[in-house]
């Protein structure tokens, strides 16, 4: 028991241990840097015992010569000095960039691989935080911790060794400081590390606001909410000031009481060494030269000292960071997965398929059974909320099912690679999902492979179908275009034709609609439907239906009401079934015909008063 106290101060380094295989491939730069660090510091142990001996022959000796040649010895040995040390600065800088370099990608890989459950439980920022903040305290672990972890203890070790040889007596004072310092950094170092966590949780949660804002910024100046958001953004920094403060009030302290420490060693070490020198039992060589031991002792102390605050944010980064690296997706390739016939037809069939988003949550769906022939379109309808979305994300596995069973030519979809079963679907949201690259990039975006893009011909054919050449042919620099982020620069309608266009390019024989024409203007919406008849020909589809025309061009209409099936027809024989569909068709067009038959009445106008 009598360990547990210390354990409770000491984080164990078994997080930092975790760098240690990523390390291992760079052993050679790494013991060449050791091995210069070695030699500088013999170099740096020897320089006061070069100074006693310089210092005597001009005080006590009076040997001009002896003078001379240990004073351009001592120029010699610094330039040698300086070689090693920036060897071992370069060696340790580039092993360091590079460690973390595969570190943030594996990272990177490993996140962008978890299910889409994962990002509902975490803030992006708070992930980029992760990827950027925390990879950077262990980049400095690398190329600049360790090193001078290893230097400050030869030096330690070294400086008791040398202090002892040349007077015992006054390195008992000098040493008499030691268990202090040693004593202030496991009782500060504790708070430190809180302090620092503190600090790095604060900064994540800024900068998940800054992201949310960024990404939302049409919503954000659209309600004018610029000063709402520059008030959260300014609360969050408030709170990362007051953290940080109070890392920086702990810091302070430990460092104060250090300097305190080792300064008042060295007090002690020059009153007690100059009596010896007035009692002629020291020469003021030996005197200098053990006080230049001391100093080494007290900095190496101290920046030890230090050291251990950086360990404690170390610590803490490390396990945030492989905590993430070890983050298991809940969905994912089975190990012996079946092969998925070649060409695909396309058949999906739900069975009895129960599902819900969470253990503590009620059922999204209840026992639905749905089957899509292969190049059969089917319509799902239904009220906000009665799972039609769900549905085209348990299709592709984006979740699993919570029972029952969904399958695509027969073959469960848990038992496919999912390589093989997300490449037979084309994914068409209601609101296209475009990235910061040219229009090329966009559509190529599933047949990019290393780098290499598909021919400009493909492209080209993919952009026709999509009927997207139409404004492609009008922008400057045609495919070589930037979209901006999200595809800002692009309208609705034509963000929507590239995102067709892109499925058109990977040809896939089962297409998910998420109501891609609901937000577009009636000519947009006129050149996305002949869209999407190209692109429905001969495919298996899914088309979930916000606005209940789009069902007209489906084979068959799904009716689905709380997360169950209730109906199942063709339009007109639902239509003429006066059920749950007919109510929703017609209570869709009635609103529709008293939105625009309703006179709208003036404007109010703003008080002058």
């Amino acid at each position: 028991m009598a360990g547990a106290p210390l354990t409770k101060r000491l984080p164990s380094p078994r997080p930092l241990g975790e760098l240690v295989p990523r390390v291992l491939p760079h052993a050679w730069q790494l013991a060449t840097a050791l091995t210069c660090l070695l030699v500088s510091v013999a170099i740096a142990l020897a320089f006061p015992q070069i100074v006693r001996h310089l210092l005597d022959a001009a005080f006590v000796s009076s040997d001009e010569q002896l003078l001379n040649r240990i004073a351009i010895g001592l120029v010699v040995l610094f330039a040698i000095q300086a070689m090693l040390n920036f060897a071992q600065v370069y060696l340790l800088t580039v092993t360091s960039e590079r460690v973390i370099a595969t570190l943030r990608r594996d990272l990177f890989a490993r996140l962008i691989y978890l299910s889409p459950g994962f990002f509902t439980e975490r803030r992006t920022g708070e992930l980029t935080s992760r990827l950027s903040a925390d990879t950077t305290v262990l980049q400095t672990v690398v190329g600049y911790n360790l090193s001078e972890f290893a230097r400050q203890s030869l030096f330690l070790i070294g400086g008791i060794v040398l202090l002892t040889m040349t007077h015992p007596r006054l390195a008992a004072t000098t040493l008499a400081v030691v268990p202090v310092v040693i004593g202030s950094a496991f009782f500060f170092g504790r708070q430190l590390r809180r302090a620092s966590t503190g600090v790095q949780d604060r900064i994540a949660e800024a900068t998940g606001t800054a992201d949310e804002a960024f990404s939302q910024i049409r919503t954000v100046q659209s309600f004018t909410r610029e000063a709402e958001e520059s008030r959260r953004y300014t609360a969050h920094m408030a709170h990362v000031i007051a953290a940080a403060m109070d890392r920086s009030r702990i810091r302070a302290t430990f460092f104060g009481i250090l300097t305190f420490c080792a300064f008042g060693g060295v007090v002690a070490v020059l009153w007690q060494g100059g009596r010896l020198v007035l009692d002629g039992t020291l020469t003021a060589g030996a005197l200098v030269s053990f006080l230049l031991y001391a100093l080494y002792v007290a900095g190496a102390v101290g920046s030890l000292g230090s050291l251990f605050g950086a360990y404690q944010e170390a610590v803490g980064a490390a396990r945030r960071t492989f905590d993430l690296l070890a983050a298991e997706s809940d969905i994912a390739s089975p190990s012996l997965p079946e092969p998925l016939a070649k060409p695909v037809r396309g058949e999906v069939e739900l069975r009895e398929v129960t599902f819900r988003y969470a253990p503590s949550l009620p059922d999204v769906l209840c026992d639905v059974s749905l089957r899509i022939a292969p190049g059969e379109v089917v319509a799902l309808v239904g009220r906000s909320g009665a799972g039609k979305t769900t549905i085209a994300s348990l299709i592709p596995r984006f979740w699993d099912v919570t029972s029952g069973t969904i399958r695509i030519d027969g073959l469960d979809v848990r038992m496919l690679s999912l390589a093989d079963l997300r490449g037979s679907i084309g994914l068409v949201p209601q609101e296209p999902s475009l990235f910061s690259g040219t229009v090329r990039e966009n559509i190529a975006y599933g047949l990019i492979e290393d780098g290499v893009m598909p021919p400009d011909s493909e492209i080209l054919r993919a952009a026709r179908a999509a009927h997207a050449t139409e404004f492609i042919d009008r922008l400057r620099e045609g495919l070589d275009t930037m979209v901006g982020e999200r595809g800002v620069k692009l309208s609705g309608g034509q963000r929507q034709r590239l995102a067709i266009a892109r499925v058109f390019l990977k040809n896939p024989a089962i297409v998910i609609l998420d109501e891609a024409t609901s937000s577009l203007d009636s000519e947009s919406e006129w050149l996305v439907e002949k869209a999407m008849q190209e692109l429905l020909r001969g495919r298996s589809t899914l088309i979930i239906a916000h606005r209940l025309s789009t069902v007209l061009r489906a084979d068959r209409v799904v009716v689905l009401d709380r997360g169950r099936v209730v109906e199942e027809g063709r339009h007109a024989d639902l239509l003429a079934g006066e059920g749950v569909y007919a109510r929703l068709y017609r209570g869709q067009l009635r609103s529709r015909d008293e939105f625009v038959a309703t006179p709208r009445s003036p404007a109010p106008q703003p008080s002058r008063h």
